[in-house]
C-alpha cells in the first residue's frame, strides 16, 4: 500500500505544476532590450538642468589688446610669487563669470574659504559654482543692514533649507564681519588686480608713473577706497605691529578701553564668558583654565591668536581680540582674584609694582571709581551742551501762552532684548563675591567645594533688647503660642509691619524669620476687623500669599493654618494641582497661591466681586523678578497698583 500510494503521488498536480511542458514562441521578444519601438514616448525625468536662466552669464567688457599687454607685462616684471597654494578659490573661481564676490585678499580669501565649507556642510556636496552662488547670497543676507539677526537666520535657514543652531549662526555672522571688501558694484572690478594679495592694499611700484604716460586722456576718479582700506588694516595691532611707532603701540595697548576695566574682572571673568558658548560648567572652567595657561605662556602676540584661535575655534574672534588687547590686565586681575593666600597674593602685587607696564593695572584696582564717574558726567555735560546748541536736534513747541518750548528728540533707541536676563535664575549681579575669613576651597575631579563656616550671632547692640510677646496686641499673643520673645530682625519690623500700612521689602537670609513678619502684617489687617465682642468679621477682608513654588505653598498653608487656628480663619491653597470653587474662595480669608493662578484671577474681569476685597498682598521670594516667571510678578504687582489707585 505504501508502495501504491508513493507512486500515485508523484503525478498529483502539486509535483509537476512548475514543469514547463511546452513554450509559446509567440510570447518571446527577440528584439534587444533598449532598441526603440516606433511608439511614441513621453520626455519627462529625460530634461533635466535646462531651467530659465541656467545659462544666464556676467560678462564684462572686453580690455584692448593695449592695455592687456601692458598689464601682461607688468605682471611678468613683479611676479612675487603668490597663489601657490590654490584652493576653492583659484583660478577656476574666476572662469565663474556668475559669481558676485570675489575676495581680494589673503585674509577675506582664507575667511571665503571658511564660509564655502561651512555652506558645503549645510546643503552637501554641490558644484563649486552653486557653493560659490550659495555663498553669494548668504553673503547678501548678512551685510543687510535693515535686517535683524533673527530675521537674517530665517533667510538663510530658507536659503540652504537647513536648520542652523545658534551657535552656528554666531560663527557664520563672524565670518559675514571678516568679509571686510564685500561689494557687488561693477566699478570696483577695475581695481582688484591693483590689490594685492597678502597686505589688502594697493601697491603702487616705481616705475608705474611711465606706464601710464599714455592715459592722459582718461578720467580717474578719486580712490577713496583704497584710504577706507588702509585704515582698516591700520587697527590690526597683530599685523601692522612692526610699523607702528613703539611709543604709540604702548599707549593703546596700556590704556584701558571703557568697556574692560580692572576692576570688572575677577576670579571668574574668564569662566563667565565662555559658559556663553560652551552649556556645560565643567567644559567652561576647563577652557578658562587652558586660556589662562595661554595668557602666561604665550612668548607674543601672534603666538597668542594663534593658540587662542585653536583653542576656542574661528567663531570667537571677538573674544579672542578682547584677550589679545587687555592681556596683561586679564591675565593678573584673574591671578589676583584667584590667590588662595595672603602671600600668594603679596608675591603678585610685588610683581606687578616692579614692571611699568603692570603698575597701573595695580593702581586702578586700588583706587574708587569716583574718577571714571567726574570724567562721565563731564563728557555727558559737554555732550548735553553740544546737542543743544546744534540745528534740528531740537525741536520747538508753541504752547497754549505763545511762549515756544523745547522738545529733545531721543538720542538713541532703547534695545529691550539687550535687557533680557538670559541666564535666568542663575544670573549673577554682583560682579565679585567675597567669601568670609575661615573659607577654603576644595578642588574635585569635576566640580569644586566651597567650605564657608556658619555666621556666629553677634552680641546684642547696647541698650538692643528683644521684643517680647507679652507686649503685643492681646488679639495677637495666640498666634506667637510658645513664643517668649521676637528675635533681632522680627524686633526691627514689628513696628512697621504691626503699627503701619506702609509697603514693606524685607531682605534676610533662609531662617532669619521673615514668616514670623508676615505674619504679623496679617494680625495687622485682622486688627482692623475685630468687633467689640472680640469676634473677627470674616466677611470684610481677604488676604493672598504669593508664594513661587507648589511645595512652598503647602508649606505656608499648613504653616499659617496652625498659626491662625485661634482665629476662626481659613487658609486655603490655590495650585494647578489644587483648584477652588467661587464659593470656596468666597469663603477663605488666606488664598496661597502662585504667581500665574493669581494672575489669571485678577485678569478676570468677573472675578472683581472677591478681588475688591482683598486688604493684603504678601510676595514671597520676590528675588525671582529676573527669573522666566518674573514678568508674571510684574504683571500682577503692576495690576494690583492700578487697582489700589483706581479705587480710592
Amino acid at each position: 500500500m505504501a508502495d501504491e500510494a508513493a507512486r500515485r503521488s508523484q503525478y498529483e498536480y502539486k509535483a509537476n505544476s512548475n514543469l514547463v511542458l511546452q513554450v509559446d514562441k509567440s510570447l518571446i521578444d527577440r528584439r534587444g532590450r533598449n532598441e526603440a519601438t516606433g511608439e511614441v514616448l513621453s520626455l519627462t525625468g529625460h530634461l533635466k538642468g535646462t531651467k530659465m536662466g541656467d545659462r544666464a552669464q556676467r560678462t564684462r567688457p572686453e580690455r584692448s589688446n593695449k592695455k592687456q599687454k601692458k598689464d601682461e607685462d607688468h605682471s611678468s616684471k613683479y611676479d612675487f610669487g603668490r597663489f601657490k597654494g590654490q584652493t576653492l578659490l583659484g583660478d577656476s573661481a574666476d572662469d565663474a563669470s556668475s559669481i558676485l564676490y570675489r575676495p581680494k585678499t589673503q585674509e577675506t580669501k582664507q575667511t571665503y574659504e571658511v564660509l564655502l565649507g561651512f555652506i558645503q556642510e549645510a546643503i552637501g556636496d554641490q558644484a563649486r559654482s552653486i557653493l560659490c552662488g550659495a555663498a553669494d547670497e548668504v553673503l547678501i543676507v548678512l551685510k543687510n543692514d535693515k535686517l535683524r539677526d533673527k530675521d537674517r537666520k530665517n533667510e538663510i535657514e530658507t536659503l540652504l533649507s537647513t536648520k542652523i543652531p545658534e551657535q552656528r549662526f554666531a560663527f557664520l555672522v563672524n565670518l559675514g564681519k571678516k568679509i571686510t571688501d564685500w561689494s557687488t558694484d561693477d566699478k570696483t572690478g577695475k581695481e582688484e588686480e591693483e590689490i594685492d594679495e597678502t597686505y589688502g592694499v594697493n601697491v603702487e611700484f616705481e616705475d608705474s608713473g611711465n606706464e601710464d604716460e599714455g592715459d592722459d586722456n582718461e578720467v580717474r576718479e578719486d580712490e577713496e577706497g583704497d584710504l577706507s582700506e588702509g585704515e582698516e588694516a591700520k587697527m590690526d595691532y597683530t599685523i601692522q605691529e612692526k610699523t607702528f611707532n613703539k611709543t604709540n603701540a604702548n599707549d593703546d595697548f596700556t590704556r584701558p578701553s571703557k568697556a574692560l576695566q580692572p576692576h570688572s574682572i575677577d576670579a571668574f571673568w574668564l569662566q563667565r564668558n565662555l559658559s556663553k558658548v560652551y552649556a556645560e560648567a565643567t567644559d567652561a572652567k576647563l577652557k578658562a583654565q587652558e586660556v589662562l595657561e595661554i595668557l602666561k605662556t604665550a612668548s607674543d602676540d601672534r603666538e597668542l591668536e594663534n593658540q587662542l584661535v585653536l583653542l576656542l575655534g574661528y567663531g570667537q574672534f571677538d573674544f579672542i581680540k578682547t584677550l589679545r588687547t587687555h592681556r596683561h590686565m586679564i591675565l593678573y586681575c584673574t591671578l589676583l582674584a584667584s590667590s588662595q593666600s595672603a602671600s600668594e597674593k603679596a608675591k603678585i602685587e610685588e610683581k606687578m609694582k616692579n614692571d611699568p607696564d603692570l603698575v597701573w593695572i595695580l593702581q586702578a584696582l586700588s583706587e574708587t571709581d569716583r574718577s571714571d564717574a567726574v570724567q562721565d558726567d563731564r563728557e555727558r555735560r559737554v555732550s548735553s551742551k553740544k546737542n543743544r546748541g546744534e540745528d534740528g536736534d531740537q525741536d520747538a513747541m508753541e504752547t497754549e501762552n505763545g511762549t515756544t518750548e523745547t522738545i529733545s528728540n531721543p538720542q538713541h533707541v532703547v534695545n529691550l532684548e539687550d535687557l533680557v536676563f538670559a541666564q535666568g535664575s542663575h544670573y549673577m549681579a554682583n560682579k565679585s563675591c567675597r567669601l568670609p575669613d575661615g573659607s577654603y576651597r576644595l578642588q574635585k575631579k569635576g566640580y569644586e567645594e566651597v567650605h564657608v563656616p556658619a555666621l556666629k550671632p553677634s552680641a546684642l547692640d547696647p541698650g538692643e533688647v528683644l521684643y517680647p510677646i507679652s507686649n503685643l496686641p492681646k488679639y495677637a499673643q495666640p498666634a506667637f503660642d510658645g513664643y517668649k520673645v521676637l528675635n533681632r530682625i522680627q524686633t526691627r519690623m514689628v513696628k512697621a509691619a504691626l503699627e503701619s500700612d506702609e509697603n514693606i521689602l524685607l531682605c534676610a537670609p533662609t531662617g532669619a524669620g521673615k514668616t514670623n513678619v508676615a505674619l504679623l502684617c496679617i494680625l495687622r489687617e485682622i486688627g482692623k476687623h475685630v468687633m467689640s465682642d472680640g469676634t473677627i468679621n470674616v466677611d470684610e477682608f481677604k488676604m493672598i500669599y504669593i508664594a513661587p513654588m507648589r511645595s512652598l505653598v503647602q508649606e505656608v498653608v499648613g504653616n499659617f493654618t496652625k498659626r491662625l487656628n485661634p482665629f476662626g480663619l481659613k487658609v486655603a491653597e490655590l495650585t494647578g494641582d489644587h483648584q477652588l470653587s467661587r464659593e470656596q474662595i468666597n469663603e477663605t480669608q488666606l488664598i496661597v497661591c502662585t504667581p500665574e493662578k493669581w494672575d489669571i484671577i485678577t485678569r478676570k474681569g468677573g472675578e472683581r466681586s472677591y478681588t475688591q476685597l482683598v486688604r493684603l498682598i504678601i510676595l514671597d521670594e520676590v528675588h525671582l523678578l529676573h527669573d522666566d516667571r518674573g514678568p508674571v510678578l510684574e504683571a500682577v504687582i503692576a495690576r494690583t497698583i492700578r487697582t489700589i489707585e483706581t479705587t480710592q
